[in-house]
């Protein structure tokens, strides 16, 4: 009698799987020369898969298209993931599967062709900025006590809010990245795809000088492999502050100056680049410009920040004869 099955009979095990996809995050992310906080992305999110799988009891070798929808499901039902978030979780899925597929461990790649739930939000909703007297103000609150402290700060929320640089960007500069061009100085940052030199204005290259001088003053050595920014708390006093720590820094700030929250606004540090962009473009910066200045790869990502200023100046409402709304 002849066994009939539904699928194909494999010898691969979640093991073989997880080999492939080590040499894949190894080889092939980012052409091989992924961040090591993208790789832990990748490995965390693909942890949570196989521990649903355990959950569910389910092998992660032999799971089907099903399955992987059941899993889309769980998480939008059971831990309220936002689009966004679903589409990352499923596309590192899909790249497990795909790696192990190029590798003959498997017939077919599972998770290919399921989709996350479709963004209902306006692209824009998620951009939230400062205007310009909201950077003054901002910036401001910062104490002029000469310390390294202050004068770290007074920088990072400068080129952050300004120029609008990333935290790992940041995070990941030191001393030897900085450029000089005549008079002028600027940062080579790694951005996510990309290295590129944002350009500091006269009066931020001199908060920036001014910080290193008050750093060197203090026994600081200002070697080439130093981070540009260090942490001065007690628990690492001069190593490279983390990215948490610039976070803590610009929320610590925000919330003196009373510009934190606010109602339909909460302003976090990824805002920053957002205002730099949006005020680029409204003082009359070309859009080539703000793109090359951010590091976007894709226009239309920058294009966004012009779209938000011509909502409300250019709304058609504004054209309409309604003084009947006002109180004479």
């Amino acid at each position: 009698m002849l066994a009939t099955t539904s699928s194909p009979i494999t010898l691969a095990t979640t093991d073989h799987l997880l080999a492939v996809f080590a040499e894949f995050l190894d080889i092939d992310v980012s052409a091989g020369d992924a961040a090591s906080d993208t790789l832990k992305t990748y490995r965390r999110q693909l942890q949570q898969f196989l521990l649903w799988c355990d959950r569910t009891h389910l092998d992660p070798v032999t799971v089907s298209k099903d399955d992987i929808k059941r899993y889309r499901r769980w998480m939008i039902s059971a831990k309220k993931y936002k689009p966004s978030t679903i589409s990352l979780k499923l596309a590192v899925v899909r790249r497990f599967y795909q790696a192990a597929l190029e590798r003959g461990l498997i017939s077919f790649n599972p998770a290919a062709g399921v989709k996350p739930p479709r963004e209902k939000r306006d692209p824009a909703e998620k951009i939230t900025f400062l205007e310009q007297n909201e950077v003054e103000a901002l910036l401001q609150v910062i104490p002029h006590d000469g310390t390294i402290k202050t004068s770290r700060d007074r920088a990072i929320i400068a080129i952050m809010a300004l120029e609008g640089t990333r935290t790992i960007e940041l995070h990941r500069a030191n001393i030897a990245d900085l450029v000089r061009q005549g008079n002028n100085l600027g940062i080579r940052v790694e951005g996510k795809r990309s290295i590129r030199v944002v350009p500091l204005t006269p009066e931020i290259a001199k908060i920036l000088v001014t910080y290193l001088k008050i750093r060197e003053n203090n026994g600081g050595v200002l070697k080439p492999k130093a981070p540009l920014f260090i942490a001065v708390g007690n628990r690492s006093p001069g190593k490279r502050v983390s990215r948490r720590g610039i976070r803590l820094i610009v929320d610590r700030y925000l919330n003196q100056a009373d510009l934190k929250h606010n109602p339909g606004r909460t302003i976090s540090a990824h805002s920053l680049r957002h205002t730099a962009g949006t005020l680029a473009l409204r003082n009359g910066a070309e859009l080539r410009q703000v793109q090359d200045l951010l590091g976007h790869s894709d226009p239309r990502t920058t294009c966004i920040y012009a779209h938000i200023g011509d909502r409300w100046e250019n709304n058609p409402a504004l054209n309409l004869d309604i003084d009947f709304l006002t109180d004479n």
